[in-house]
């Protein structure tokens, strides 16, 4: 581990941050993993942000994979209510996204971020679009965004989509899930849920929220994403008019699981070749 976490209480390779050392508003711990690399881009830190069902092994070895490929350190962080983190101990909003970048992310890039240093945001579904908020919001501090399947509005194909998971979790069928979360599973799935057919949320856009982003921006996601369409793109594309755009043929809604390689090699040409 690199000494600033040294004031963090460690966990077997997880490291544990409470309010007492962080003060991350609404959080008393979150799991982070630190990935290590033989480093060759000593000003620049990964920070791998997870979607609305995730956790860290669930990102499995994507973030090696790409600090590896970049020659940057990475944190994998966990929000409150996932994985080993603490419990959602409140209610959510329309807002939960703004939240957990503006201030749970904050916080925690505050700690984890050395001085001189900048982050790159890698960002799946959720974390994708806490990375855009996050990055408008807080410009200086980020040298790239790359996001995958992320979300600016929330479509009529998104919510077509949630109906068949839920089925599909009644039925037993997302039991994995538990592997992950434990107890939190069944409040996690229902908050991701319900807050996305909410008729609160129904009218969510971010688009006016992410103009301010100023770095390099790739937005990846697939042609067969049951989840979202090109519409997200080319929203995130109007409000940042230098995004990169990557549509990926015969992909889902997780890039970087189905076609890890691609993946990986893509957002590296993109951050180092450009």
């Amino acid at each position: 581990m690199r000494d600033f976490f040294l004031n963090c209480r460690m966990i077997s390779k997880k490291i544990i941050l409470s309010t007492h050392q962080v003060n991350v508003a609404f959080v008393e711990s979150i799991a982070v993993r630190s990935v290590k690399k033989t480093v060759s881009q000593e000003n620049t830190m990964l920070f791998f942000l997870h979607e609305a069902l995730g956790s860290i092994p669930q990102w499995r070895s994507f973030p090696q994979l790409l600090c590896d490929a970049l020659g940057m350190h990475g944190c994998v962080i966990e929000r409150r209510g996932h994985g080993e983190s603490d419990e959602l101990a409140y209610e959510r909003t329309a807002r939960y996204l703004h939240q957990a970048a503006y201030e749970e992310l904050h916080e925690l890039i505050q700690l984890l971020l050395p001085a001189g240093k900048k982050a790159v945001l890698i960002g799946h579904s959720d974390g994708g679009t806490i990375a855009l908020l996050y990055a408008a919001k807080f410009p200086k501090q980020i040298a790239g965004v790359v996001t995958m399947a992320a979300h600016v509005v929330n479509e009529e194909v998104t919510r077509r989509g949630i109906h068949p998971a839920i089925e599909a979790y009644k039925a037993g069928k997302l039991d994995g899930l538990k592997k992950y979360h434990g107890t939190q599973t069944e409040t996690l799935f229902y908050a991701w849920a319900n807050t996305w057919l909410s008729e609160a949320f129904k009218a969510w856009n971010i688009v006016s929220d992410i103009q301010g982003i100023q770095a390099p921006t790739l937005v990846i996601q697939g042609d067969e994403d049951q989840y979202g369409t090109e519409e997200q793109l080319k929203l995130i594309q109007q409000a940042v008019p230098t995004a990169q755009l990557e549509m990926m043929v015969g992909v889902k809604h997780h890039p970087h699981l189905e076609q890890t390689d691609d993946v990986v090699e893509m957002i590296r040409g993109f951050l180092v070749e450009r």
